[in-house]
């Protein structure tokens, strides 16, 4: 058996993925097409209208446009892409460094409000690794955001390691607390099912603001005044934590590359997580990348390269 460093390298999918679904904010359809891509790609959105490629915008926290419930990213001419987290957890998730997310659509599919289908459809064709090694943003200093008494923070750590904590008012949900040493293992099966969630009271407020058009109880955990109003129930304990720890990996994804870092984050969402990340690369001497090696003889602990660049515009 090899004893190169299993993850040493970057990786991208094995062949193409096609997936359809609905915008749960535009209720409109949705086709998705997923390239494998080169070595130092990264992940990149293809927006296109009647076929053609109108816009490529990279996955990047420089590039987020609006955070109200959901994270969107776009480009200087004003075409923009909603609701990536789900997708972008699956990738980072699955440790897919490199691909081309081809979308017809200002927003990508809800599926079941989680990222199960994308790891499925992941899982079905298979990764592929490419011959260029890995690269991490590796977090050297402690950054710490608050803002209206949520804080999140991130600190200097081996590997990926997040610890979400949420705080509602909502007996349903109460207080609950996750921490997991993030790995493919445990997105794939603690993390990936956990689905979006939201309560009825909030329904027609919602709809009258031109969202949650595409919301229904296939792709949302609805909570009404005392009882989960689905059916089936919950997929897992504490599912409404596991979802918020599923959408900050998505948004932590917009680092650009996986983070060598502790995530902490108390009742965040999608604006908290952007302004950690933005705190993180306000300052060249908070992160640095880092290489995963090529090889090794023995199952040492890993050692990473560091590389000196400056922080992203």
């Amino acid at each position: 058996m090899s004893n190169r460093f299993i993850g040493a390298r970057q990786t991208t999918l094995a062949r193409e993925i096609q997936l359809t679904g609905t915008g749960v904010h535009s209720g409109a359809p949705v086709s998705l097409t997923l390239h494998p891509a080169e070595a130092d790609t990264g992940l990149r959105f293809l927006v296109t209208k009647r076929g053609k490629v109108i816009s490529e915008i990279a996955a990047h926290v420089a590039n987020v446009k609006n955070l109200t419930l959901c994270t969107v990213i776009g480009d200087g001419a004003g075409t923009t892409v909603g609701t990536v987290e789900h997708l972008l957890a699956a990738l980072r998730g699955l440790s897919i460094d490199n691909l081309y997310i081809e979308i017809d659509s200002k927003e990508v599919p809800i599926m079941d409000g989680s990222s199960a289908v994308f790891v499925d459809a992941i899982d079905r064709v298979g990764i592929r690794e490419l011959s260029e090694p890995r690269k991490y943003i590796k977090v050297l200093k402690p950054v710490r955001v608050e803002e209206n008494g949520c804080w999140g923070t991130l600190e200097p750590h081996a590997g990926f390691r997040m610890d979400v904590e949420i705080d509602f008012s909502s007996p349903i949900i109460g207080n609950q607390r996750l921490q997991y040493e993030m790995s493919p293992g445990v997105f794939r099966h603690e993390i990936s099912r956990a689905r979006t969630f939201g309560f009825m009271s909030d329904v027609e407020k919602l709809w009258k603001a031109g969202l949650a058009l595409g919301a229904d109880l296939t792709n949302t955990v609805a909570i009404g005044e005392d009882k989960i109003m689905n059916k089936e129930g919950l997929r897992y304990p504490q599912e409404f934590v596991r979802h918020k720890m599923l959408d900050a990996v998505g948004d932590l994804a917009l680092a650009g590359m996986p983070l060598l870092g502790a995530y902490r984050s108390y009742r965040g969402g999608h604006r908290l997580n952007s302004m950690v990340l933005q705190a993180l690369f306000s300052d060249a001497s908070n992160w640095e990348i880092a290489l995963a090696p090529r090889a090794r003889a023995t199952r040492s602990p890993v050692h990473l390269v560091p590389q000196t660049v400056v922080a992203a515009e």
